[in-house]
């Protein structure tokens, strides 16, 4: 009888040792795989069952979180969603995080380790803190004169501190009400389908993600790879550049829209924006040094974030004379971001030195402690500071007696260049109307900010269409707002 005993109790402890070794298997070795599977609901109830921290502009959130009363608890919100859209993205419990909302969702959520001093306590218990708070560099009186100017228009505008990377503006239009994709049901699904199906492409984050051809305003950088390869030495010098232009090897001419551009000098040029004398310039510069200063301006480069991703603005590697000659005046297959276009006027307000542009000053605890800084980096010399120089006083001219008159702001110092950029088969489509530009208040050592606007308004009569008319006047404001000391 005691054997049988004996036999039974090792039995019972072999199933004891089989079930331990079964738990300790799905709790070590298969939990990923358990955690990951679409019909857990658990990580989904837990993420949403405590309020998500802000983002936050001027010290103040523009987001929160309202209790649903359901399954998933905590809802995003949004205050003034469309005007600040292109900077938080969206956070929906059905369609994931975009922006801001996706780049700090570790924090947000309370999942970041920074955000305790114990986080190995947290995870003993299965739990997380309180979601932390991401602060933007944003000022929202010079977010609010960009989103304004724009008035609805597809474009886009930048705006970046020159002497750190900060962004202070970053407008996308047509914009879009990120609360209407916060929840779940057929609410949030019929707004994600109209949304998505919208012609205007109100999810876009134009200043981020789309690239345009920069026409006109690509010129700077063309006026400054020529001083720097010392292929101009003097710029009042005249160019013997004749009018119109014979692209290389073909029976292509170039026309110029401005008048006077025959044997003008570069300071002309650049002044009243000719064509010819700049596409001339380009060529004999030459592709490889042309390429090399648009990298240095941040063109072809990968892997930009801010610390959403930037898309890749591009500067033709291998090309023919005429085809360099186009893109030496920003068109062809020359394209760029809007914030890529304020980092070539940063670069030149800063004195050849270009800044890495950053989005997040800061992150911090529910309570206000600090997690972690924006960090202040440089990409490095776009130029030579006496080029830099030089292009600051081409620049100023523009809007002083040029092309670019309506950026001219009372008692302060703007520099400016405008562009109208062909594009479509054949340049049939509408032009985009560009101004990029830098600003300092008078007396001031160092400018405050640099802008650039891209305005792409299809109901506009095709001859009416300049930077000057359409996009000077928002940089102007966007510029006025950030020599007006914030409160």
């Amino acid at each position: 009888m005691i054997r049988y005993i004996r036999w039974c109790a090792y039995f019972c402890a072999l199933l004891l040792v089989a079930l331990l070794v079964n738990i300790a298997r799905v709790q070590v070795w298969e939990s990923a795989a358990y955690g990951a599977n679409p019909a857990n609901k658990r990580p989904a109830i837990e993420r949403y069952a405590k309020p998500r921290g802000d983002i936050l502009v001027d010290d103040r959130p523009v987001t929160g979180s309202r209790d649903s009363g359901q399954l998933l608890r905590y809802e995003r919100t949004y205050t003034n969603g469309p005007l600040y859209a292109p900077v938080t993205g969206f956070s929906s419990q059905t369609y994931g995080t975009s922006f801001v909302e996706r780049a700090e969702d570790a924090v947000l959520s309370g999942t970041d380790p920074g955000l305790s001093a114990f986080p190995l306590w947290y995870d003993l218990a299965r739990g997380h803190p309180a979601g932390g708070n991401a602060a933007t560099t944003i000022r929202s009186g010079m977010q609010l004169a960009a989103y304004a100017g724009l008035a609805g228009k597809r474009g886009a505008v930048a705006a970046v501190e020159p002497a750190t990377g900060r962004i202070l503006a970053l407008v996308s239009s047509p914009s879009y009400d990120p609360a209407e994709l916060s929840g779940t049901g057929a609410r949030v699904k019929d707004a994600w389908a109209r949304l998505n199906a919208d012609p205007a492409k109100p999810m876009l984050n134009r200043a981020l993600r789309e690239t345009y051809p920069p026409g006109s305003t690509f010129k700077i950088v063309t006026a400054a790879a020529a001083l720097d390869a010392g292929v101009v030495t003097d710029v009042d010098a005249p160019t013997r550049t004749p009018d119109p232009y014979p692209l290389p090897g073909t029976s292509t001419v170039l026309p110029n829209a401005a008048t006077g551009c025959e044997d003008a000098s570069m300071a002309d040029a650049v002044q009243w924006s000719c064509n010819t004398v700049m596409a001339k310039i380009g060529v004999q510069v030459g592709l490889r040094a042309m390429v090399e200063a648009a990298g240095r301006f941040g063109f072809n480069a990968e892997g930009l974030r801010v610390p959403s991703w930037v898309s890749r603005s591009n500067f033709d590697t291998d090309m023919s004379q005429d085809q360099l000659a186009l893109s030496a005046i920003g068109q062809f297959n020359t394209k760029a971001t809007p914030l890529q276009m304020a980092m070539v006027a940063a670069a030149v307000a800063n004195g050849g030195e270009l800044k890495s542009p950053y989005l997040v000053e800061r992150t911090t605890q529910d309570d206000g402690s600090p997690v972690r800084y924006g960090e202040q980096r440089s990409l490095g010399r776009a130029m030579n500071p006496a080029t830099a120089l030089r292009m600051q006083e081409l620049m100023v001219k523009v809007v002083e007696n040029g092309t670019g008159r309506n950026a001219a702001i009372p008692g302060a110092v703007v520099g400016g260049k405008t562009g109208t950029a062909q594009h479509g088969v054949g340049n049939a489509g509408t032009p985009y109307a560009w101004f990029i530009s830098w600003a300092k208040a008078e007396g001031s050592p160092v400018p405050a900010v640099a802008v650039a606007v891209v305005v792409e308004d299809a109901a506009a009569d095709r001859g009416d269409i300049s930077g000057n008319s359409a996009a000077a006047p928002i940089a102007r404001a966007v510029m006025e707002a950030a020599l007006t000391p914030p409160p």
